[in-house]
């Protein structure tokens, strides 16, 4: 694919940012393949002379059933945190080329999917590596760690009303409308996750946005970026290794040993508060998080039978009105509630 007589299909401005920041001739239209992903951004891949680069601009309205709309200068804030990431753990993010601001767009090397698996695929086919696991949380709490307390690193990262936009309104308050009885529960989980101010948040620890490098987790799609609560980054990743005990349900053992192993290998990196109030939080979120990708916004697309979503329901909802304090006791519930939906 080519730009040619780009205009309609997004590629003009991404041309015109490539021109701009010195990566492209002003006549030239290099070739560009869109690239499955994410719901908020349009991504490309851009064959330029010296090889192939990813580029990611932020769209107004994310591509989801419900109306989903927010602020595009989430790219800039991205962006900040993949230099903030790639200061702490050069390995931690792909190799970062150039950021346009006025298009709202910015340019990373492309890793070639053969040597960086994305490691949403290695859990669809029931591949549940506890070092890739481990390997995530590890990573983790490192760049929550080297945040932490940072005054600095705060005043940049104030975007508490872009996180509520695309976190805490989409998955736990249009859950609440969802579930009215539920509503002042999640309401106070938002509040309290609000209030939060630790590190900074990436806001989207997703297995659809690691990819299992060969020299260790590199993060994706960071548009959440936020100084507050890292509980959200446990709580957010945790989910899908539940989640995907009903994807793959031939490997929830090792799924459900994954989230042991990374919770354990994260909470061990902990320094900047006491490990038990971390994961308080962390395990009181988890539900509501859960029950989200049912009945929220955003619901997982591999979800589609009601007995599934049905199960999450049931399993989330208890917790959600009386929460417990660590998170393998919502893993305990969780393994309780595929158990008896086998009987």
């Amino acid at each position: 694919m080519t730009v040619g007589d780009a205009g309609t299909d997004g590629r003009a401005p991404i041309v015109a940012a490539l021109r701009r920041m010195g990566l492209a001739g002003p006549g030239a239209a290099p070739a560009m393949t869109p690239l499955a992903g994410g719901v908020s951004s349009d991504i490309w891949r851009v064959d330029l002379p010296d090889g192939p680069v990813c580029v990611k601009r932020a769209l107004p309205r994310l591509k989801v059933a419900a109306l989903w709309e927010a602020p595009v200068e989430r790219n800039r804030y991205e962006w900040a945190w993949m230099r903030e990431a790639q200061r702490v753990a050069p390995d931690s993010v792909p190799p970062l080329v150039a950021h346009d601001a006025e298009a709202g767009c910015f340019v990373m090397g492309f890793l070639d999917p053969a040597r960086h698996p994305l490691w949403k695929e290695q859990l669809r086919r029931g591949n549940a590596s506890l070092e890739t696991a481990r390997a995530v949380g590890r990573r983790l709490a490192v760049l929550h760690a080297a945040t932490a307390a940072r005054d600095a690193v705060r005043a940049r990262f104030a975007t508490d009303d872009i996180f509520h936009a695309i976190r805490l309104e989409p998955y736990l308050v249009a859950t609440g409308r969802r579930h009215p009885d539920l509503a002042p529960a999640l309401d106070a989980l938002v509040a309290r996750t609000a209030a939060t101010k630790h590190t900074l948040v990436h806001g989207d620890v997703s297995p659809k946005n690691i990819l299992v490098g060969p020299r260790g987790p590199v993060f994706l799609d960071a548009e959440c970026a936020w100084y507050g609560d890292p509980a959200f980054d446990l709580a957010f990743c945790l989910n899908h290794l539940l989640l995907k005990c009903l994807w793959t349900p031939s490997a929830t053992p090792g799924f459900l040993a994954c989230f042991d192993a990374l919770a354990t290998a994260y909470l061990d990196g902990v320094a900047w508060e006491p490990h038990a109030a971390l994961e308080r939080r962390a395990a009181h979120l988890l539900p509501g998080l859960l029950l989200a990708r049912v009945d929220g916004k955003s619901p997982v697309e591999y979800l589609t039978a009601e007995a599934d979503r049905d199960l999450v329901r049931r399993s989330a909802r208890p917790l959600i009105l009386r929460p417990v304090d660590t998170l393998g006791d919502v893993r305990d519930a969780w393994a309780a509630a595929l158990e008896r939906s086998t009987h």
